[in-house]
């Protein structure tokens, strides 16, 4: 009787949704599910009740396992979004909200980051750390929660919850999830001397481990809510961005992922350390001693859903590829921005007079790809490689009119694989528990790599409007001059 072929889970915990992917070793995906999540929005503050996200994930889960055999299940790994902490008790218990990746409420606490921990951001590259970034506003939470005694209380990323509700208990977080927090990457270590200087105790902290280290096992009480059998190894996973990168194949020195999802993240592949003096983009540790820069923006897909929640976005997409390209809209989902330029005061723009609802949907489409070639100028500027593949994925990539507009204003050619969602990165990460390296496990499981061209007719108009949208926020005062110099 044949050997049967393992399958591996991945899980993300999305804005908008948890996501389930059962994949097996060749990158058929045999099971999929997902569960939706609500946030709570008021100006600059964004939450979600981190109870729901166990719920969501066991939903996600259930549905991805049914009619497969689980008893061949090799493995999970868990992504989630980058920034995003609440407070637990030493049980793992939430004692506080969980303030979400792009909350920007630790304006002040942010000041008093960079200002103690000035010499280890500047060696780790970045220099600034931003209010989204967990570490402020993790100074943030335990400045405002003086019920709760700091020497009783962790810092939780929002993957650390999902990972330890499968095994039972608290669980060490990954380097991955660690960087906003504060983890000098460099020095393996979490710097005591800042966190003295903020007074946060060492206590609070978690241990930290690299992505694929196995952290436990699932337990009884997990596999009866999931499905997932008792005894299956969880590893630890790492940022949605970063398990984007691997889902896409972005593995080699020189290539590049655009994630286009609720926001817009874009990842790339180095082999040195790319340092921004802005404090726009920051670098994990990759596999193979390589490092990932890149950055999230607050602008992306995300602001469909808000400006067109109840419309028929195929009917919108069919009528925007009709119309003349002009109006831009710059949407943001909150005031301020984080990459690929900081500015607490940005916020929504249009530039252009569109009047109908399709000329409205035609030019935020063109306003979000506009970004997405000033994230990439801005790469390119501080000297990161960029000579390799360059793959989309995230939700957007189902409207074929607006992929291939964003390769129209990139001028180069995408390659878009056949599943692009952060949980097939989760279920190839997990297959590295079997043995083989990253880059063995990712060519043998990213499937399809379609690819979309450049129209070079579309070309100069195109180059007009993003040189339209550089003058807007240069005029502004939120665009970096050497930036705005970098002209199409």
């Amino acid at each position: 009787m044949p050997e049967k072929q393992p399958l591996w889970l991945g899980v993300d915990v999305g804005t908008q949704h948890a996501r389930a992917l059962v994949v097996n070793d060749e990158g058929h995906v045999v099971g999929a599910g997902s569960a939706a999540l609500t946030s709570t929005r008021c100006g600059p503050r964004h939450q979600q009740d981190p109870r729901r996200w166990w719920t969501a994930v066991v939903d996600a889960t259930r549905a991805a396992l049914a009619g497969v055999h689980a008893d061949a299940l090799g493995a999970l790994a868990v992504a989630a979004t980058s920034g995003t902490i609440l407070l637990v008790d030493r049980a793992g218990h939430p004692r506080s909200e969980a303030l979400m990746y792009d909350d920007a409420r630790a304006v002040e606490e942010t000041l008093l980051v960079e200002d103690v921990g000035a010499p280890v951001w500047r060696a780790l590259g970045y220099r600034h750390m931003q209010p989204s970034w967990a570490l402020p506003k993790l100074l943030w939470l335990s400045n405002n929660y003086p019920g709760l005694a700091k020497e009783t209380m962790r810092l939780c990323h929002q993957a650390d919850l999902i990972t330890a509700r499968f095994i039972g208990h608290p669980v060490p977080t990954d380097t991955s999830n660690a960087l906003k927090s504060g983890y000098h990457l460099l020095e393996d270590r979490w710097p005591d001397e800042v966190f003295d200087g903020l007074g946060i105790p060492t206590q609070m902290l978690p241990a930290v481990v690299r992505p694929g280290t196995l952290l436990g096992r699932v337990n009884d009480h997990a596999g009866a809510l999931t499905g997932v059998p008792v005894g299956t190894p969880v590893v630890a996973g790492m940022t949605d961005g970063c398990a984007a990168q691997l889902g896409a194949g972005c593995v080699e020195i020189g290539s590049w992922n655009s994630v286009l999802g609720t926001t817009l993240v874009v990842k790339g592949v180095s082999d040195r350390l790319v340092r921004d003096p802005a404090g726009t983009l920051y670098c994990h540790r990759g596999p193979d001693d390589t490092w990932l820069p890149g950055g999230a923006s607050n602008s992306g897909a995300g602001a469909i859903a808000e400006w067109f929640a109840d419309a028929d976005l195929a009917e919108l997409t069919a009528k925007a590829a009709t119309l003349p390209i002009g109006p831009v809209v710059y949407p943001l989902l909150a005031r301020g921005e984080r990459f690929p330029f900081r500015a607490a005061e940005a916020e929504t723009f249009i530039l252009g007079h569109p009047d109908t609802d399709a000329d409205v949907f035609a030019a935020l489409l063109l306003g979000v790809a506009c970004l997405e070639r000033l994230c990439f100028d801005r790469v390119a500027m501080l000297g990161a490689p960029m000579h390799g593949m360059l793959t989309f994925t995230g939700g957007a990539t189902r409207n074929e009119y607006w992929t291939q507009l964003r390769a129209d204003l990139l001028g180069r050619t995408v390659h878009i694989p056949d599943q692009t969602e952060p949980a097939l990165g989760m279920a190839i990460l997990a297959s590295t528990s079997d043995g083989r390296s990253v880059r063995e496990a990712a060519a043998a499981m990213v499937r399809g790599q379609s690819e979309r061209s450049p129209n070079p007719a579309r070309a100069a108009i195109l180059r007009q409007c993003y040189a339209d949208f550089l003058e807007a926020l240069t005029a502004r005062g939120w665009l970096d001059t050497a930036v705005a110099a970098v002209r199409p």
